[in-house]
């Protein structure tokens, strides 16, 4: 039953790999020449203004939660819609579970809407 997953294993273990060889190896062969120039945060070619410590209005964090949710919604909406039309007896369950989970959902929306995440001042 387990030999099922076998393959995504091997993927997984193959990637992980795959990105942690690459990293080593430039940390290896990479050249090593820093300076100051190089060193310095890179915004399009301009001297930079300010230290790079800066801090985001909450509104940033409060958008970025936004498109999570939008994000968690979709992921989770799509495959309940197809498995709900191929349910038969299990469709009253599977209308309750999605209520709850939209139910979950709109707290979340709330929540950013009571913060001010949604207008547009």
């Amino acid at each position: 039953m387990l030999v099922q997953y076998l393959p995504f294993l091997v993927l997984f273990i193959v990637a992980v790999a795959f990105a942690g060889g690459a990293m080593v190896l430039s940390r290896l062969l990479g050249p090593k020449r820093p300076s100051a120039t190089k060193l310095e945060p890179y915004e399009s070619g301009m001297v930079p203004i300010g230290g790079t410590r800066g801090r985001f209005p909450i509104r940033f964090y409060l958008v970025a939660l936004l498109f999570i949710l939008f994000d968690i919604e979709i992921i989770f909406l799509y495959p309940w819609a197809v498995i709900f039309l191929e349910a038969g007896a299990a469709r009253v369950f599977l209308f309750f579970e999605i209520l709850v989970f939209l139910g979950v959902i709109t707290v979340g929306y709330v929540y950013i809407w009571r913060k001010g995440a949604l207008d547009w001042e």
